[in-house]
């Protein structure tokens, strides 16, 4: 498994613990629509809340919140545009949310930010 992969998979399981540690149900995990992608699709009392998630581990490449660009926001829009009306969901019960995961390797910790909101 590749190096980003191995990231990916520890950032998914942290942030998966953290929604559910707040109050989250999850739904889904990267959910593909056409040839865009989901990263999570949660529950939060009657919201559904779609969650783009960035996790950096190196402080080279900039924070986590640093890789969201816009076109990665509009990407993300037109996924969640995409699954609302494939699934009929009433857009008024949904929330866009960016999570920001920066991993430090040599502290051993994780920092977590949390938008919401975010379109």
């Amino acid at each position: 498994m590749l190096y980003k992969q191995i990231v990916g998979k520890f950032g998914e399981g942290l942030i998966k613990n953290y929604l559910i540690k707040h109050g989250y149900a999850i739904i889904a995990m990267n959910v593909k629509i056409s040839y865009l992608e989901i990263d999570i699709i949660a529950r939060l009392k009657e919201l559904i809340v779609f969650i783009e998630v960035k996790a950096r581990v190196s402080v080279n490449l900039g924070s986590a919140d640093e890789a969201i660009t816009p076109a990665k926001l509009n990407n993300f829009k037109k996924a969640i545009e995409l699954f609302i009306h494939t699934k009929k969901i009433d857009p008024e019960n949904t929330r866009a949310d960016f999570i920001a995961l920066d991993i430090d390797k040599t502290q051993k910790t994780a920092k977590i930010k949390h938008y919401k909101d975010v379109l």
